[in-house]
Formats: C-alpha cells, sequence, structure tokens
C-alpha cells in the first residue's frame, strides 16, 4: 500500500503552484481524519522495530533504522491526545523530511491521498477542539479532514534556536533597516511569532499576515495608499488555507502595482520539486525553516542599502 500511495506522488506536482495540494490522509484511534502534504512524506512503513530511549521527551516513542540511518519516532497520536502507538504492533509509520530533518510519525490507520484546494481549507475554530497543533480543516467526501502542523509537533520537542548570533545583530545594526517595511505570512502563530521576533532584532518594521489570502488584501490596499506604507519585501510560508504561498507569489508578480515587491518563500518543504516551483513563480529566494541567521543574511541581501541621491553642486 505504502509504495502504491508514493508512486502517484510525481502524479500530483502539477498541482502545486495553483493553490491545490496532494494530501495523505490517516487516522489516530478513531474514524477523524486527519493528513499531511505529500510532499513531507519520504515513505510509508509498517512499525519497525523500535529502541527505547531514557530521558527523552514523552512524545518520542524510540528511534529506528531507516535505510542505514537512525532517526527519532514521533508518537503523532499522543501528541493529538489520543492513545500511545508505541506498542501497538498494527500502527504505521510516516518517515518525513521537513526543516532538513528526517524523522518518523506513528500512525493509526493510513488511507489515500487526495486533492485538496487550497480556498477549500479554512483555519480551525477553536471549538473543534484540535489545538494548535492543526492548523487547517477541509471536507473530503462530507467527512472532517483536519492538517496536522507537524512542525509545531516537532518544535514542542526540540524548538529551533530564535536569536540571532551576534555577528549578525552587529551587522544589522549597521544597517539602514528602521525605515524598511517587511510582511510575514504564516498560518502558523509560533512561526509568526518567531518571524515578528527575528525582525525586531533586525530592527525592521512587519507587517503580519494569517494567510495568502489576507496578504494579498492588505498588499494591495497598502500600494493604494501613502507610499510610505508600502511593502518591500514579503517573507512567506508555502502551506497555507485560502492562498497559498506559491499562488500569492504568482498574484504579486501579476499586479502591476506589486510586482516590484520581493518576495522570499520560507517554508519546511524542501527537495529539488521546492526549488524548481521557487523559480516557477519567480520568487526572489527560499529559506528553509527555520534558521535565523541564515533567514536574516537573506533579508539583507534582499534589501540593500538605499542609494544616496548625488548633492547638488554649490555655486
Amino acid at each position: 500500500m505504502a509504495g502504491t500511495l508514493l508512486e502517484k506522488v510525481e502524479q500530483h506536482t502539477r498541482l502545486a503552484g495553483h493553490n491545490r495540494v496532494a494530501m495523505l490522509l490517516f487516522r489516530l484511534g478513531d474514524e477523524q481524519l486527519f493528513g499531511i502534504n505529500v510532499f513531507k512524506v519520504r515513505e510509508v512503513l509498517r512499525r519497525p522495530p523500535m529502541e527505547r530511549l531514557h530521558g527523552v521527551h514523552e512524545l518520542i516513542a524510540g528511534s529506528c533504522d531507516y535505510r542505514g540511518q537512525t532517526i527519532p519516532v514521533i508518537d503523532l497520536a499522543a501528541a493529538l491526545g489520543y492513545a500511545p502507538l508505541r506498542e501497538v504492533e498494527s500502527a504505521h509509520l510516516m518517515v518525513t523530511e521537513f526543516n532538513r530533518s528526517v524523522q518518523g510519525f506513528l500512525v493509526a490507520d493510513l488511507q489515500r491521498m487526495v486533492h485538496c484546494a487550497g480556498d477549500a481549507m479554512a483555519a480551525p475554530a477553536s471549538a473543534l477542539g484540535f489545538g494548535s497543533r492543526v492548523n487547517a480543516v477541509t471536507r473530503v467526501d462530507g467527512a472532517l479532514l483536519a492538517v496536522v502542523d507537524v512542525e509545531h509537533v516537532l518544535a514542542s520537542i526540540d524548538a529551533p534556536p530564535a536569536e540571532l548570533s551576534a555577528g549578525l545583530q552587529r551587522e544589522a545594526s549597521h544597517r539602514s533597516l528602521a525605515s524598511r517595511r517587511v510582511m510575514v505570512v504564516d498560518d502558523s502563530g509560533i512561526a509568526r511569532r518567531r518571524l515578528v521576533n527575528l525582525f525586531k532584532q533586525l530592527g525592521t518594521d512587519c507587517v503580519v499576515a494569517k494567510d495568502g489570502r489576507e496578504a494579498l488584501e492588505r498588499l494591495l490596499e497598502l500600494a493604494a495608499g501613502d507610499s510610505a506604507q508600502a511593502i518591500e519585501l514579503v517573507v512567506s510560508d508555502i502551506e497555507m488555507p485560502r492562498l497559498d504561498g506559491y499562488a500569492l507569489t504568482r498574484a504579486i508578480r501579476e499586479a502591476p502595482t506589486l510586482r516590484r515587491i520581493k518576495v522570499l518563500l520560507h517554508s519546511s518543504l524542501s527537495g529539488m520539486f521546492n526549488e524548481g516551483m521557487v523559480k516557477e513563480v519567480k520568487a526572489d529566494r527560499f529559506v528553509a525553516k527555520f534558521h535565523p541567521d541564515q533567514l536574516a543574511q537573506a533579508v539583507m541581501e534582499l534589501l540593500p542599502e538605499p542609494v544616496a541621491a548625488p548633492q547638488a553642486a554649490t555655486g
């Protein structure tokens, strides 16, 4: 079943960049459907033998050998409030790659892959009870699908650094960044907070949007107003409900009042496919989440020092 599922991934690549995404569906212990972007999934396996680890986070079920590499195995069911799967022989292992790391997630029951339209996805209402580890919901054949924020789960176990290195802080202090305006676009609250903190360290004014649709509406509004409020750089996630980062970049490039804006795509997605899509939608840069120094360096390169106007000659 795993091979059949993953052999189909290439058939879904043409959907990316058009506000559509292919989701791998699974369950964690009841009838509720969950999903993950197939481009984060390397392989799906039956639960392998695992070594128990002492002194690690409670969500780490152990470690296993994956093609000669030792990877951590995270109990995704336990992370979402279900009964742990670490001792369940019928569980499956989703081997994933994102944020430049490889890890496995235990799930109870694999389903199939489906296409989801970005504009049909929405942030989950708090009354649904999913908490911050689900970042979007939609309907598949009438059933509720919850898209798991696996980056949030991983960050709760091993949080990435939040501060710039001393060297980059010194470099930023010598740059004229205080007058520049940047827009941050991300559907993850934890990602938005990290990015806002980063731009505070750079001394840069920051406007925040929760998805691509909100970002595009705000950009058009600002472009029609005071030029002093104009955005020079958009730092956007790729996976978002309503309008994803690829579609947002396309829209910026097609709008006469916006096309001068620099676009940096900042995502946990990685690999040759993503690099190709970044070029296709004409983004200016891609930086994988979340490496503060790398992101800050890219921002400073995309916001060069303004050229001083020549002084008039005096008589």
